[in-house]
């Protein structure tokens, strides 16, 4: 179950977590890394997208846009972020899950996540969520996050990667995140 909070005003003050990144600094997250944009062309498909820091409605965001198409087995575009600092996979066993700030077109969207489990470039954990015209806080919990293409169920305390995708349709993806942190 994935529950979602509207937002009056310019306040993003959420309950105690762990800050992943409020794109403050332009491409280097909060934790230190630097998101990455991937679309299905590193598969042959056709997709194209960028991701763009920018303000929207008074919040410092990341922007994900572009075309999603499903031709020749494609179907993304993503704005992902290594989870790895010092070289050991991020451990999220003390948390209950991933809270976003969201703003959209009104689609559906998915956060994936990539552990020490997901060994091939398709395996990973998603859990959607839809991002409506106004801000609003969605809180996944991990017990929302299913296995992709594995078995494996997902531990948490191995967690190596975090994405904004959009995916599994055509459309015209325009997604924006401006804040993400796991919470307690």
């Amino acid at each position: 179950m994935v529950f979602v909070f509207a937002f009056v005003g310019l306040a993003m003050v959420a309950p105690a977590g762990f800050l992943v990144d409020d794109f403050a600094r332009d491409g280097v997250s909060v934790i230190g890394t630097r998101w990455q944009t991937f679309t299905d062309r590193v598969m042959g498909g056709v997709s194209d997208g960028q991701a763009v820091y920018e303000t929207l409605d008074g919040r410092r965001c990341l922007r994900l846009r572009g075309r999603v198409s499903l031709e020749n087995q494609g179907g993304f575009v993503q704005a992902a972020l290594p989870l790895t600092t010092g070289g050991g996979p991020f451990d999220g066993s003390a948390h209950k899950g991933i809270r976003i700030w969201v703003q959209g077109n009104g689609n559906r969207y998915y956060i994936h996540l990539r552990t020490a489990d997901s060994r091939r470039p398709w395996q990973y954990y998603a859990a959607g969520f839809d991002a409506g015209p106004t801000w609003e806080m969605v809180e996944i919990p991990f017990s929302a996050f299913a296995p992709e293409n594995m078995q494996t169920p997902l531990n948490r305390q191995t967690l190596l990667r975090l994405a904004v995708v959009a995916a599994k349709q055509a459309f015209s993806a325009d997604v924006a995140v401006a804040r993400i942190e796991f919470y307690d």
